[in-house]
């Protein structure tokens, strides 16, 4: 029986991923895989295993030892909050990458999905409508670790044939998942705020644009992209992957066709100059030809089911 793992279940993709492929594949075929002791309610219908990713030998002999096919390895430590720890954060985020690859290498894995981020593009990169291939210069712990994942997984693909497939994910938006330590969080926050009938202060400038995406497109262009025939995966360090951008001021404005009297203030932190630092729009032409994506929800629609969806009562 073909089994997938995927690590790092209980973050903010982990969570939805999980859930959608157990809806796919059933859930006995599934694990959840997380630091956590306990396995969230939201995931208990299957099975759920205590993982550290640092922890190199004890995951070898799970993987090894349950017979897994394809791991999804989402354990990370996202921008903002790298930017605190980035020692631990290079560690968790390339030394993991490192031992599912060798796995893959040893072919005691089939495929591997990790994911990359805009964070990889930097100040030098065009920042309208940025290209699959452009100037790469990340100013961040986070983005340097994506970009030299990027670059060791289309080796270990050119050097040894491992099948490991990535996107650059823009900013996500969900109403299943708090707001993390995620500079593009803001987009989360909001929504909380808004329905609790709140002023709300962000952090970043109100023409701040950046590419964002709502998650169930980003969990759909994931398993379209695993899914895909490997002869049509053409590019192997990552897709760019665009769904909608606008900036904090557009995204107010959108909130107040349902909530008039919502008000913003801008009080911009550090998280300011990373945002400066990324792409204002995405080509994700690339992904359009090679295994035809498209997105299904744009800035309207996706501000219609965060209102009517997220939970403030979560905050607590």
């Amino acid at each position: 029986m073909s089994k997938i793992l995927i690590i790092g279940a209980c973050g903010q993709i982990g969570t939805e991923l999980v859930l959608e492929l157990r809806k796919r594949n059933g859930s006995a075929k599934v694990i959840a895989a997380d630091v956590r002791e306990n396995c969230p309610t939201v995931l208990s219908g299957g099975p759920y295993v205590k993982m550290d990713i640092l922890d190199r030998q004890a995951v070898r002999e799970y993987i090894i030892d349950n017979e897994v096919d394809e791991v999804y390895l989402l354990a990370a430590l996202l921008s903002a909050t790298a930017e605190k720890n980035p020692d631990f954060a290079w560690r968790l985020n390339m030394e993991g990458l490192f031992t599912i690859l060798d796995l893959a290498k040893e072919k005691h894995l089939k495929k591997i999905f990790w994911p990359s981020s805009i964070a990889v593009f930097g100040p030098t990169t065009p920042r309208h409508n940025t290209p699959q291939y452009t100037i790469m210069e990340p100013s961040t712990v986070y983005g340097i670790s994506k970009q030299a994942g990027e670059r060791w997984c289309e080796y270990y693909f050119n050097k040894f044939g491992v099948d490991v497939r990535s996107i650059r994910y823009p900013g996500l938006i969900s109403y299943t998942s708090l707001p993390g330590g995620g500079t593009t969080d803001y987009a989360v926050d909001i929504f909380y705020q808004a329905k609790m009938n709140k002023d709300y202060t962000c952090f970043l400038r109100d023409d701040s644009a950046l590419p964002m995406m709502y998650m169930a497109d980003a969990i759909r262009a994931t398993i379209e992209l695993m899914d895909a025939p490997a002869e049509k995966v053409r590019v192997r360090s990552a897709y760019n992957l665009s769904g909608c951008s606008f900036t904090p001021a557009e995204l107010t404005d959108a909130i107040r066709v349902h909530r008039p009297d919502f008000k913003v203030s801008y009080v911009p932190d550090f998280r300011q100059q990373i945002a400066d630092s990324w792409p204002a729009s995405i080509d994700d032409s690339a992904a359009r030809n090679d295994w035809g994506w498209k997105e299904h929800f744009g800035t309207a629609e996706m501000v219609d089911i965060m209102l009517e969806n997220v939970d403030p009562s979560k905050l607590n």
